[in-house]
């Protein structure tokens, strides 16, 4: 632990009004530095600018460039000014004026980025003096459009748990009751030669063959066949996750992949229909057979019910958060805020996608009847609609680690493009695969905790903070789009994962407030009156709303937790102290925790 001497730097605020700095998260800060530095972050270069402040005006102060991080140190300020700002939150970098612009720091950079936030910064017009900046501040922050590594292979920090062990897929099958005599583990595809976006491990119905998977596989989109991904451990009805079928305009059909769908079914004995949910709008699924794709129809499917839920897809997704962030940053106007906020649909879209997820899980658990979700390549929408309808039902995924289990499943494993989807170290700012899908599953979650604030193990410091590695490329968490890609890159040996830091220091991303429940199905209310914008992470940058923080009844609940430890701890030293006295009063006396423990209060 640091001494108290130490100079103090707080890692995730990017705005810091005190002069002091926290040194969280490994970073160290090195006598005669100006910068905190992760073990193998190394400084490229450094420059006096001006920092265009939006909300206090220009700050003079020298910026930092390692690596890994943008760091801005103000010169005059008191207190002191300071930015720190990972290069993988960079989307766009642009130059702001030219030679002859005249004006009072009319000349800079220009700097978006994926958090919600633009950064300007003015430099002297003389001896083009950003065109080092720029140059280098593009090679790091951009790592893929340039032949380099990301941080995450250069990070050489140190943790006391290793994350990648979090997750292992036949240990999180077998906590679910599988396989069993209607499920079976499949290895077909091992080496990803069946389809190069799935896992290695499936579940499958036990009565279909491999063989029978091939050929499904030719008739689904991607070659994502339906799969097994949560068994009800009472009903042993299931959800099943797929890409679209290749219906297309003529209408084709699949034999085998009717009967497979059949076999799904049959494996829940207690239910006639297989109940389908297509997330898509019914429009865009029926234009879809325009490319070759398609739905379920029922002259082909009889023995399945097909429900679409209208959740739009990642083009309309993207422009909805770009209209969110205009509102949001740098100034929100209070006048027209809630008419502004409407405009977004960002919440329409959360209602959207948390209806969607609540019927599948009411459908398995009270309906008693085994689903099927696909949108339309299934790593999108599907892993919305899977991962938050199992967290509604498994208590085990509302934890620290089943919550890590439940991303590295449905998300990771199941390859969501997340390098598609963010941009890692990618210059093209435009590209149209870029949407906040896994944004938006955080946000859903964010409501459902503020809907049972007791029901989660984790705050919300856990959610935010893989928010912000989701784009900061320090751990290889959530690089590439597939495990195929994955372990073709050897991140698992040559990164760290996001979870050796959360579960080094739980206590910092543990609910104070949480009251462990098993096998409690939790359905939040998805109407426009219970849901509300994520204030503390859309609008964390304006100091005016940060004043707000932290929450007073968290925070004192905390520090009477630490006052109840640290008496149990004093309590223990003098036990050992009369004990040592005392011969043989070891077997008649109880020890502080249990007496401690007989009089807990669950709030």
């Amino acid at each position: 632990m640091a001494s108290s001497s130490t100079p103090k730097y707080n890692s995730n605020s990017l705005e810091n009004s005190s002069s002091k700095r926290t040194l969280k998260d490994g970073t160290n800060w090195e006598q005669n530095e100006e910068i905190p530095r992760l073990p193998g972050e190394t400084r490229v270069t450094d420059k006096d600018v001006i920092y265009m402040c939006p909300f206090n005006g220009p700050v003079k102060g020298r910026v930092y460039i390692t690596n890994y991080r943008l760091y801005l140190r103000s010169v005059e300020n008191d207190p002191v000014v300071i930015l720190d700002v990972p290069l993988g939150v960079i989307s766009r970098i642009e130059k702001m004026g030219g030679a002859s612009s005249r004006g009072e720091n009319s000349y800079g950079l220009d700097i978006t980025c994926k958090d919600m936030r633009n950064l300007r910064f003015a430099l002297k017009q003389e001896g083009h003096s950003r065109r080092d900046i720029f140059e280098v501040l593009t090679k790091h922050a951009f790592p893929q459009s340039h032949n380099l590594l990301f941080f995450a292979f250069v990070n050489e920090e140190k943790f006391s748990e290793n994350g990648w062990m979090v997750y292992n897929p036949m240990s999180e099958y077998r906590r679910q009751g599988l396989p069993n005599e209607r499920w079976r583990v499949t290895f077909i595809n091992e080496h990803y030669g069946l389809c190069d976006t799935y896992p290695s491990l499936l579940v499958v119905p036990y009565n279909a063959t491999d063989d029978d998977l091939k050929k499904v596989a030719a008739f689904r989109s991607r070659n994502r066949i339906p799969v097994l991904s949560w068994i009800h451990p009472e009903t042993q009805a299931v959800i099943m996750r797929c890409s679209q079928p290749l219906v297309g305009m003529s209408g084709k059909r699949n034999k085998d992949d009717e009967r497979y769908l059949d076999i799904i079914r049959e494996a829940n004995g207690q239910i006639s229909k297989l109940t389908i949910y297509d997330a898509r709008p019914n429009v865009n699924a029926v234009a879809n057979k325009a490319t070759g794709g398609g739905y379920e129809g029922e002259d082909a499917y009889p023995n399945a019910e097909l429900f679409f839920l209208d959740i739009h897809n990642i083009h309309v997704m993207r422009e909805s958060l770009k209209k969110l962030k205009d509102i949001v940053y740098p100034n929100v106007e209070e006048s027209h805020w809630l008419s502004s906020l409407e405009s977004t649909h960002w919440l329409e879209h959360i209602k959207l996608v948390l209806t969607g997820a609540i019927q599948v899980a009411d459908k398995v658990s009270s309906g008693r009847s085994s689903v099927l979700v696909h949108c339309s390549d299934g790593w999108d929408r599907t892993a919305q609609l899977t991962s938050l309808a199992m967290l509604m039902l498994d208590s085990y995924y509302r934890t620290i680690q089943g919550f890590e289990v439940l991303v590295q499943k449905e998300w990771i494993s199941f390859g969501h493009k997340f390098a598609s989807r963010i941009g890692h170290g990618d210059k093209n700012h435009a590209d149209a695969d870029r949407s906040p899908i896994f944004l938006q599953f955080i946000d859903c979650v964010w409501q459902m905790s503020k809907q049972f604030p007791t029901a989660f193990e984790f705050n919300e410091q856990f959610l935010i903070t893989i928010l912000d590695h989701l784009y900061s490329c320090r751990f290889g968490t959530f690089l590439y789009n597939s495990e195929f890609v994955r372990e073709k890159e050897k991140v698992s040996e040559k990164t760290l994962s996001l979870w050796s830091l959360i579960n080094s220091e739980k206590s910092k991303y543990t609910n104070p407030f949480y009251s462990k429940e098993l096998n409690r199905a939790l359905y939040p209310v998805a109407s426009m009156r219970h849901l509300e914008l994520w204030v503390n992470y859309y609008i964390r940058w304006n100091p005016r709303i940060r004043q707000q923080q932290p929450n007073p009844v968290e925070q004192r609940y905390m520090e009477l937790l630490a006052l109840r430890d640290d008496y149990i701890r004093r309590l223990e030293e003098l036990q050992i102290t009369n004990n040592s006295k005392i011969p043989n009063s070891s077997a008649s006396s109880t020890s502080p925790s249990q007496m401690v423990s007989q009089v807990q209060t669950h709030f």
